[in-house]
């Protein structure tokens, strides 16, 4: 095979055996790789009611077939797991793990079973050691990846390694632990951190030696070429993200009001120019770094600058500075950085912890949590108290314990349920879908609860890119059921491709079809590609209902339906979901309930 390297490697942790399997070409072929394969095995394998922590739920670490091959910002993995949300899990991760995956000679990674003790697998082409983690049980992730490295030995030769640990919250079970990368990449949502942690596997490190093979070399370096000086063409890849990041953005989803504030109970937010991405490389760049093959190079090392609050971090995304910022009504970017740290350092989702405090501190001030509960006070813009529960959460101390089950626990622990922001148990992203019509669409269908990333509409709503067809009027309904779908199919073939999304300001998939073609010799016309991105999507929705959830599921919380947004350009208005979710369920051809028919099921290819 070209672009796929044709194998798989599945690890039985209970017996401490492998095996080395051919990937099974018509599959690769249409579910493209990555997400889509990924979720195609474990439905097939898997009863999706299992519970995610039952030893017989299997992780998947997957790449695609562009992933390490040189096509332009293809750096991507995922991690593909029941979650403990109770749905599919699907966690997309940066960095260079997915591309040393392909240079070992997989295109994925298949866990099953428990270890009988903590243990750590090194993996270097067709070697697999596994080996105690009896040391690192316990140990953040800043620590293990650095033992890790050390027991490498040569520190020029640890870093052709890539290292995936989970810190003390994945070992603990809870809904909000991530997978870090080298320190600096989080495989964030859904839990998949604790799925690893109940299988006793505290880290994976790779290394490969093989590289990737593509059907017509020449053809796919000229294609990829002009891929590349199309993204030059882009403002945002050359300039933006470079200097400032995708925080960049922040400052504009302020001014159109929909940068959800003090938990959504606004849209705008009075301190985001000193939170976002000019001001951030102003006070606290010292470098700038990019992913494998990537030019956008939004990646960095800031310092902070508060002395409460001092920390050399990794250059936090749009999302984490929005959710330490604007969400928990703090303007100190120095907070933020330190939050974030905690966040990378015990093995944390930012968003579902940010989002969660968030939610406290509503809670706090209503008085529905009291001082006692948390041990002190906890108000919307308090810096210190917002940094003090991150690291009591990443401790899991005092009131820390309950933030790390996440917003929708702890929402109806305290009887307050109507408080969480978010869908499917999965806490919501920056986008307050009551400006944006679509997005709220999108982040109440999307497989693994409420999620930007798998369905970025607001390349139409706000960006009016000409790759998705132009601009969309945000506040209207019409037309947005189709707009979603064509944005939600797209997505997956970047995340099946192994394509970063962060380029989706100069890189569409009409830009990854280029390249596609001549790294794997498939002939794929260009809706042949979009399909097997709609597999992806249908493949996700079979498994979600097989697992128990229903059409009830596709919502959002009632503070998007009911409470008009309160001031900015979208003052008055909220999410019109319900207009929308009818047409959405034809154009994908589900019926009234959202299940698949099964005359779409045969159109695709695919049956229950």
């Amino acid at each position: 095979m070209n672009g796929w390297v044709g194998k798989v490697l599945r690890i039985n942790l209970s017996e401490k055996k492998h095996i080395i399997e051919d990937l099974d070409e018509d599959l690769a072929r249409d579910y493209l790789g990555g997400r889509g394969l990924a979720t195609k095995i474990l439905y097939d394998e898997i009863n999706p009611k299992i519970d995610a922590f039952d030893s017989d739920n299997k992780l998947i670490m997957a790449s695609g077939p562009l992933t390490g091959s040189g096509a332009i910002a293809a750096c991507r993995s995922v991690v593909v797991s029941k979650s403990p949300l109770g749905n599919i899990g699907c966690a997309n991760v940066g960095g260079n793990f997915g591309s040393e995956i392909k240079y070992a000679g997989y295109d994925l990674i298949i866990f099953e079973g428990k270890a009988s003790e903590p243990t750590y697998l090194v993996i270097e082409d067709e070697k697999i050691e596994y080996l105690s983690a009896e040391a690192l049980w316990g140990k953040d992730c800043y620590e293990t990846d650095d033992i890790l490295r050390r027991k490498i030995g040569d520190p020029w030769k640890a870093k052709e390694y890539s290292i995936a640990c989970i810190g003390p919250v994945g070992e603990k079970g809870t809904n909000i632990a991530s997978i870090i990368i080298d320190k600096h990449n989080a495989a964030a949502r859904g839990g998949m951190g604790s799925v690893m942690g109940s299988k006793n596997l505290k880290a994976v490190v790779v290394k490969g030696t093989k590289g990737v093979r593509v059907a017509d070399r020449e053809a796919f370096i000229k294609a990829a070429t002009e891929v590349l000086e199309h993204v030059k063409q882009s403002h945002a890849s050359v300039e933006s993200f470079p200097k400032f990041g995708s925080p960049s953005v922040l400052p504009l989803y302020n001014e159109v009001g929909m940068l959800g504030t003090r938990n959504f109970q606004t849209g705008v937010f009075e301190q985001a120019e000193e939170i976002g991405g000019e001001a951030l490389a102003k006070k606290h760049l010292r470098k700038i770094r990019a992913c494998l093959t990537c030019l956008q190079s939004c990646g960095g090392i800031l310092k902070a600058t508060d002395p409460r609050f001092m920390v050399t971090s990794e250059r936090p995304e749009f999302e984490t500075v929005w959710v330490f910022g604007a969400d928990c009504g703090n303007g100190n970017s120095s907070a933020i950085l330190k939050a974030h740290d905690i966040c990378n350092q015990y093995g944390m989702d930012t968003i579902g912890v940010g989002n969660t405090i968030a939610m406290c501190m509503e809670m706090f001030e209503k008085g529905f949590l009291k001082e006692k509960d948390i041990g002190f006070p906890l108000r919307f813009g308090d810096p210190g108290a917002m940094v003090r529960l991150v690291e009591m959460t990443g401790k899991q101390e005092g009131f820390g314990k309950e933030v790390i089950k996440g917003g929708y626990q702890l929402s109806h622990k305290y009887k307050h349920p109507e408080l969480f922001v978010g869908s499917k148990k999965l806490e919501a992203p920056a986008y307050d879908p009551r400006v944006c019509q679509a997005q709220g669409l999108n982040l109440a269908t999307a497989a693994r609860g409420a999620c930007h990333n798998k369905g970025y509409t607001m390349a139409s709503e706000i960006f009016g890119l000409p790759s998705v067809g132009g601009k969309t009027d945000p506040y209207v309904t019409e037309g947005k059921a189709q707009l979603t779908k064509n944005i939600q199919d797209a997505t997956c073939v970047f995340d099946d491709t192994g394509t970063c999304l962060f380029l989706i300001l100069g890189l569409w998939a009409t830009e990854i079809h280029k390249q596609l073609l001549p790294a794997t010799g498939v002939d794929y016309s260009f809706d042949e590609m979009i399909t097997c991105g709609e597999r992806t999507w249908m493949i996700e929705r079979m498994f979600n209902i097989k697992a128990g959830l229903t059409g009830k599921d596709d919502n959002l919380s009632p503070r998007m339906l009911k409470e008009p947004m309160p001031e900015g350009p979208g003052k008055g208005r909220v999410n019109r979901l319900h207009e929308m979710l009818p047409e959405y369920y034809k154009v994908r051809g589900w019926d009234e309930n959202g299940v698949p028919t099964e005359a779409k099921l045969k159109e695709l290819g695919m049956r229950w």
